[in-house]
């Protein structure tokens, strides 16, 4: 039987029902005129199954809301996302109650806002609307998939065999683009799959009903609305959040959906004392949730399980990912980091805005120039990422030394990820030319910058104990992520502003790494005074970043009797809770 209602001809075939395919059709249907043919194996969309990746950050909110045109969809139907919120046990304290732990957290909503999205409900509107349009259609429950790709512009359109419950089919498409998830159609055909040095494994299960973080004690009501800690924390809702609970090497995700929350345990394998065999089932990933993080006895316990899943060996590369002959890959088709930070939307949002800009383009030439300067963003927004969760996960397990990286990397996040996106630049070859080259300048820096920091995280688990009592701080006190979180407001921008803002934003991010040494060297030498020694501060060498505690030592031998003030751009004191906390361990 041959499918008989299908087309010859489709501009886009896409392989794959899931978030990255769904949004990228939207996309198109958008801002193209394009035919498109969508074309997923599972026999019905959305799944029965619960779908994990709820959590988006920025620039997945802004591509969601803004670019798809689904922000009054999203306010109604999914929860807004309090910001990503950080937890540490006291060492002080039993750690039975929510106050019991140390938090990091920013206070206030972002201006531009994100989402806890319940994947499969999501996914269902983005197919419906999808629907609506005539230039869209689906086929369900396809097998034996066969794409001869063109191997040139001129070379012709691609040929798309499948079957399905409606028949053979047999079409011809402009392009392909393969957004099949972990399933990685053209990555297999074409021999494209690469590892990466990220080894971390995953378990997860939902559960009914609201996990209440701030319930997770036994004071009643009226004291928990008028906890002291309210002077810190403030008034909105701690669960609104994706809150991590935090151990070396490790991270338990709760996260709130309509009328359900999810959870999840991620672990570096080559950090964490366990295996996935010792947390790959709800039991025994809940009975280690209650033994280390032992305010989730009041809870979890008592809850009914809706669903469950987990990833041995969860992230990956690719070695291309869009081409001139006229194919791409999204999603994680293609490349996949980590959960931590929620990076997983924000490359499918980047990665479908650069193959629509592609798509739109019908000059074989131009499509080139364009191809390679796509796969070149593509690729320095995903390495990027990389050392973050393969060098310095263990980090996790400090709250003084995670404050300082989530800094770090937050300050680069708002200034190099998410001025751009929402400026529309990454499709700007002019742009995109000077963002690579101050972006290269960025690479070095932030590998070398992870390693420096895991071995602090090293150096204070031989000299330092978790603090006694919790301590709560703002990562916004760093005046660094304040000035990148400025650049949400610089919208509309030239090519020629927009880079003198790349630029403001680099010497930003170098004067933080500047501070960070500083501030962990002042801490080598127990002498707070170093942090403000002109010629202590002027001697480190950020360029060739190297935790080394005798060094430092020296340097400060060499430089103590030397007068002169180093002037920082912000109050270099912000860091004075972690250091009054160390002076009470070491009295």
């Amino acid at each position: 039987m041959i499918d008989s209602e299908l087309k010859s001809r489709y501009d886009v075939v896409i392989v794959g029902g899931g978030l990255a395919g769904l949004a990228l059709a939207r996309h198109l249907l958008l801002d193209t005129d394009k035919t498109i043919l969508l074309v997923e194996r599972k026999s019905e969309l959305p799944p029965k199954r619960q779908k994990v990746g709820e959590s988006s950050v920025q620039v997945a909110g802004f591509y969601y809301g803004r670019v798809l045109e689904l922000e009054e969809y999203l306010w109604l139907n999914q929860f807004m996302k309090y910001n990503l919120r950080f937890y540490w046990k006291s060492g002080g304290r039993d750690n039975t109650r929510f106050e019991d732990y140390g938090q990091s957290f920013i206070r206030p909503f972002s201006n531009i806002p994100s989402y806890q999205l319940d994947r499969n409900t999501f996914e269902g509107e983005l197919l419906r609307r999808n629907l609506e349009e005539a230039r869209f259609t689906l086929r369900l429950g396809i097998k034996d998939l066969e794409t001869d790709l063109a191997e040139t512009f001129a070379a012709g359109p691609h040929a798309v065999r499948f079957k399905s419950s409606a028949g053979e089919a047999a079409v011809a498409a402009d392009w392909v683009v393969d957004t099949s998830g972990r399933g990685k159609f053209l990555a297999k055909t074409r021999k494209l799959e690469r590892r990466n040095a990220i080894r971390h494994g995953a378990f997860f299960w939902w559960v009914e009903g609201l996990v209440d973080v701030d319930r997770l004690t036994d004071l009643p009501y009226r004291e928990i609305r008028k906890k002291p800690e309210r002077r810190f924390q403030g008034h909105l809702p701690s669960w609104l959040a994706t809150n991590h609970f935090c151990a070396p090497g490790l991270w338990f995700w709760v996260i709130p959906l309509q009328g359900k929350t999810s959870l999840g345990l991620v672990f570096d394998k080559e950090v964490v004392p366990f295996t996935y065999e010792e947390v790959g089932s709800v039991a025994k990933a809940t009975k280690w949730v209650l033994e280390n993080f032992p305010c989730f006895a009041r809870d979890l316990p008592h809850r009914k399980v809706l669903d469950f899943g987990g990833l041995r060996d969860y992230s990956h590369d690719c070695a291309q990912t869009i081409n001139p002959a006229r194919w791409a890959l999204a999603g994680e088709a293609g490349r996949f980091t980590d959960p931590l930070y929620s990076p997983g939307s924000d490359l499918i949002s980047i990665y479908n805005t650069l193959i629509v800009d592609a798509i739109k383009t019908g000059d074989a030439g131009e499509l080139a120039g364009k191809c390679q300067v796509h796969e070149q963003l593509m690729r320095a927004v995903y390495q990027a990422y990389v050392p973050t969760y393969a060098t310095s996960y263990d980090a996790l397990g400090d709250q003084e030394v995670f404050s300082l990286k989530y800094t770090w990397e937050l300050t680069i996040y708002f200034g190099f990820y998410v001025f751009p996106f929402i400026n529309d630049l990454f499709t700007d070859r002019r742009f995109a030319i000077a963002f690579l080259r101050h972006f290269s300048r960025l690479g070095p820096l932030n590998q070398t910058m992870q390693s420096f920091l895991s071995a602090y995280f090293r150096w204070r688990q031989e000299h330092r104990t978790a603090p006694e009592e919790p301590i709560f701080y703002d990562f916004m006190n760093v005046g660094s992520l304040r000035a990148a979180e400025k650049t949400f407001y610089e919208v509309g921008v030239s090519v020629a502003e927009a880079k003198k803002v790349l630029a403001e934003q680099l010497a930003n991010v170098e004067e933080l790494a500047r501070f960070i040494v500083a501030h962990v060297a002042s801490v080598v030498v127990d002498d707070e005074r170093a942090l403000t020694s002109r010629a202590f501060v002027e001697a480190l060498d950020v360029d060739a970043l190297r935790f080394d505690p005798e060094a430092f030592r020296a340097l400060h031998q060499r430089t103590a009797a030397s007068e002169g003030t180093y002037e920082w751009s912000f109050d270099p004191t912000v860091l004075a809770p972690f250091r009054k906390a160390a002076a009470l361990e070491m009295a």
